[in-house]
Protein backbone atom coordinates (compact mmCIF):
# COMPACT_ATOMS: atom_id res chain seq x y z
CA UNK A 1 0.00 0.00 0.00
CA UNK A 2 2.77 2.60 0.87
CA UNK A 3 4.65 1.29 -1.77
CA UNK A 4 2.10 2.79 -4.37
CA UNK A 5 1.53 5.87 -2.01
CA UNK A 6 4.97 6.81 -3.12
CA UNK A 7 4.98 6.31 -6.66
CA UNK A 8 1.69 7.40 -7.49
CA UNK A 9 3.12 11.18 -6.07
CA UNK A 10 4.90 12.57 -8.97
CA UNK A 11 7.28 14.84 -6.73
CA UNK A 12 8.95 11.56 -4.70
CA UNK A 13 10.78 8.75 -6.29
CA UNK A 14 10.91 5.15 -5.08
CA UNK A 15 14.20 3.79 -4.89
CA UNK A 16 13.14 0.36 -3.28
CA UNK A 17 11.15 -1.65 -1.36
CA UNK A 18 11.69 -4.42 1.16
CA UNK A 19 9.68 -6.98 2.89
CA UNK A 20 12.23 -8.53 5.60
CA UNK A 21 15.33 -6.87 7.42
CA UNK A 22 17.28 -8.89 4.93
CA UNK A 23 16.27 -7.26 2.16
CA UNK A 24 16.55 -3.83 3.61
CA UNK A 25 19.86 -3.67 4.79
CA UNK A 26 20.42 -4.73 1.47
CA UNK A 27 18.77 -1.64 -0.05
CA UNK A 28 20.50 0.16 2.80
CA UNK A 29 24.25 -0.43 1.65
CA UNK A 30 23.35 -0.31 -2.00
CA UNK A 31 21.18 3.10 -2.20
CA UNK A 32 21.30 6.68 -1.59
CA UNK A 33 17.64 8.12 -0.54
CA UNK A 34 16.73 10.88 1.69
CA UNK A 35 13.89 9.58 3.41
CA UNK A 36 12.70 5.69 5.15
CA UNK A 37 9.76 4.68 6.00
CA UNK A 38 10.03 1.47 7.94
CA UNK A 39 7.24 -1.21 9.74
CA UNK A 40 8.67 -2.53 13.17
CA UNK A 41 7.22 -5.77 12.78
CA UNK A 42 8.79 -7.33 10.20
CA UNK A 43 8.92 -11.35 9.73
CA UNK A 44 12.88 -11.56 10.32
CA UNK A 45 13.84 -9.21 12.85
CA UNK A 46 12.85 -5.94 14.66
CA UNK A 47 12.82 -2.60 12.62
CA UNK A 48 14.20 -0.49 15.26
CA UNK A 49 17.57 -2.85 14.34
CA UNK A 50 17.45 -0.57 10.66
CA UNK A 51 16.46 2.31 12.12
CA UNK A 52 19.75 2.59 14.26
CA UNK A 53 21.43 1.36 11.77
CA UNK A 54 20.17 4.23 9.09
CA UNK A 55 21.06 6.84 11.89
CA UNK A 56 24.62 5.30 12.25
CA UNK A 57 25.47 5.05 8.40
CA UNK A 58 23.48 7.32 7.12
CA UNK A 59 22.42 10.33 9.75
CA UNK A 60 21.31 12.40 7.23
CA UNK A 61 18.25 10.39 6.03
CA UNK A 62 14.19 10.97 7.63
CA UNK A 63 13.15 7.91 9.10
CA UNK A 64 9.77 8.00 9.67
CA UNK A 65 7.80 4.92 11.41
CA UNK A 66 4.62 3.26 9.77
CA UNK A 67 3.06 0.80 11.90
CA UNK A 68 0.44 -0.67 13.82
CA UNK A 69 2.10 0.01 16.65
CA UNK A 70 1.22 2.54 18.86
CA UNK A 71 2.04 2.02 22.08
CA UNK A 72 4.40 3.61 24.61
CA UNK A 73 7.01 1.09 24.57
CA UNK A 74 7.28 0.90 20.78
CA UNK A 75 7.36 4.84 20.05
CA UNK A 76 9.85 5.61 22.65
CA UNK A 77 12.36 2.73 21.55
CA UNK A 78 12.13 4.13 18.01
CA UNK A 79 12.50 7.51 18.82
CA UNK A 80 15.74 6.43 20.81
CA UNK A 81 16.82 4.67 18.33
CA UNK A 82 16.59 7.64 15.74
CA UNK A 83 12.81 7.79 14.02
CA UNK A 84 12.39 11.42 13.39
CA UNK A 85 8.45 10.73 12.51
CA UNK A 86 5.80 8.16 13.42
CA UNK A 87 2.44 7.48 12.21
CA UNK A 88 0.13 4.71 12.13
CA UNK A 89 -0.72 2.77 9.28
CA UNK A 90 -4.12 3.78 9.01
CA UNK A 91 -3.28 6.99 8.11
CA UNK A 92 -5.19 8.44 4.42
CA UNK A 93 -2.47 8.19 1.32
CA UNK A 94 -2.75 11.97 1.44
CA UNK A 95 -1.70 12.35 4.62
CA UNK A 96 1.43 10.26 4.28
CA UNK A 97 2.32 12.32 1.34
CA UNK A 98 2.35 15.59 3.82
CA UNK A 99 3.79 13.55 6.67
CA UNK A 100 7.18 12.65 4.42
CA UNK A 101 7.05 16.49 2.99
CA UNK A 102 6.75 17.78 6.79
CA UNK A 103 9.90 15.47 7.29
CA UNK A 104 12.12 16.72 5.02
CA UNK A 105 10.82 20.06 5.41
CA UNK A 106 12.45 20.00 8.89
CA UNK A 107 9.26 18.65 11.00
CA UNK A 108 8.52 15.21 12.82
CA UNK A 109 5.23 14.48 11.72
CA UNK A 110 3.28 12.01 14.26
CA UNK A 111 0.01 10.59 14.71
CA UNK A 112 -2.35 11.80 17.27
CA UNK A 113 -2.26 8.67 19.09
CA UNK A 114 1.55 8.74 18.83
CA UNK A 115 1.76 12.07 20.40
CA UNK A 116 -0.18 11.39 23.61
CA UNK A 117 2.08 7.99 24.30
CA UNK A 118 4.99 10.40 23.58
CA UNK A 119 3.60 12.66 26.33
CA UNK A 120 2.64 9.86 28.43
CA UNK A 121 6.12 8.28 28.36
CA UNK A 122 7.64 11.55 29.56
CA UNK A 123 5.42 12.66 32.18
CA UNK A 124 6.20 8.98 33.57
CA UNK A 125 9.90 8.72 33.27
CA UNK A 126 9.93 12.43 35.11
CA UNK A 127 8.14 12.95 38.17
CA UNK A 128 8.77 16.83 38.34
CA UNK A 129 9.16 19.23 35.61
CA UNK A 130 12.66 19.83 35.75
CA UNK A 131 14.01 23.82 34.80
CA UNK A 132 15.63 24.25 32.20
CA UNK A 133 20.00 24.43 32.79
CA UNK A 134 22.23 27.13 32.02
CA UNK A 135 24.09 26.32 29.03
CA UNK A 136 27.67 25.50 29.44
CA UNK A 137 27.47 24.42 32.59
CA UNK A 138 28.22 20.33 33.72
CA UNK A 139 24.68 19.70 33.65
CA UNK A 140 24.10 21.30 29.92
CA UNK A 141 26.83 20.62 28.08
CA UNK A 142 25.26 22.47 25.32
CA UNK A 143 26.41 25.90 24.14
CA UNK A 144 23.96 29.10 24.64
CA UNK A 145 23.70 29.31 21.09
CA UNK A 146 23.56 25.28 20.74
CA UNK A 147 20.45 25.36 23.11
CA UNK A 148 18.79 28.13 21.35
CA UNK A 149 19.14 25.97 17.47
CA UNK A 150 17.97 22.87 19.85
CA UNK A 151 14.47 25.04 21.38
CA UNK A 152 13.86 25.74 17.76
CA UNK A 153 14.11 22.01 16.56
CA UNK A 154 12.14 21.16 18.69
CA UNK A 155 9.06 23.12 17.79
CA UNK A 156 9.59 21.31 14.38
CA UNK A 157 11.67 24.35 12.44
CA UNK A 158 13.11 23.52 9.29
CA UNK A 159 17.24 24.34 9.40
CA UNK A 160 16.46 27.02 7.03
CA UNK A 161 13.42 28.65 9.12
CA UNK A 162 15.94 28.39 11.89
CA UNK A 163 18.90 30.01 10.18
CA UNK A 164 16.67 32.97 9.29
CA UNK A 165 15.50 33.18 12.83
CA UNK A 166 18.84 33.39 14.16
CA UNK A 167 20.74 35.35 10.70
CA UNK A 168 22.42 32.72 10.31
CA UNK A 169 22.97 30.08 7.26
CA UNK A 170 21.82 26.86 6.45
CA UNK A 171 25.11 25.28 6.66
CA UNK A 172 26.20 27.23 10.42
CA UNK A 173 22.88 25.42 11.44
CA UNK A 174 23.96 22.37 10.36
CA UNK A 175 27.46 22.53 12.04
CA UNK A 176 25.69 23.24 15.27
CA UNK A 177 23.40 20.37 14.80
CA UNK A 178 26.03 17.97 14.42
CA UNK A 179 27.87 19.21 17.96
CA UNK A 180 24.59 18.94 19.48
CA UNK A 181 24.16 15.35 18.16
CA UNK A 182 27.71 14.49 19.19
CA UNK A 183 27.00 16.49 22.76
CA UNK A 184 24.05 14.26 23.42
CA UNK A 185 25.48 10.99 21.97
CA UNK A 186 22.55 10.90 19.86
CA UNK A 187 22.00 10.67 15.95
CA UNK A 188 18.73 12.32 14.91
CA UNK A 189 16.29 15.45 15.92
CA UNK A 190 13.64 13.35 17.30
CA UNK A 191 16.35 11.85 19.79
CA UNK A 192 18.15 15.05 20.37
CA UNK A 193 14.84 16.30 21.29
CA UNK A 194 14.05 13.85 23.22
CA UNK A 195 17.32 13.67 25.17
CA UNK A 196 17.43 17.05 25.96
CA UNK A 197 13.33 17.02 27.36
CA UNK A 198 14.96 14.10 29.90
CA UNK A 199 17.99 16.28 30.59
CA UNK A 200 15.32 19.02 31.68
CA UNK A 201 17.29 21.36 29.27
CA UNK A 202 14.66 22.54 27.17
CA UNK A 203 12.28 24.95 28.77
CA UNK A 204 8.75 24.85 28.47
Amino acid sequence: RFVQIVENEPSMKLVGAASNKREAQAIIDRESFEVMLIDLGLPDGSGIDLIRQVSQKKPDVDIMVVTVFGDEQHVVSSIEAGATGYILKDSAPADVISCIRLLRAGGSPVSPVVARSVLRAIRNRMSTTAPARLPGTEQNPLSARETEILQLLAKGMSFNEIGDILGISPHTVTAHIKKIYRKLAVHSRGEAVYEATQMGLLKN
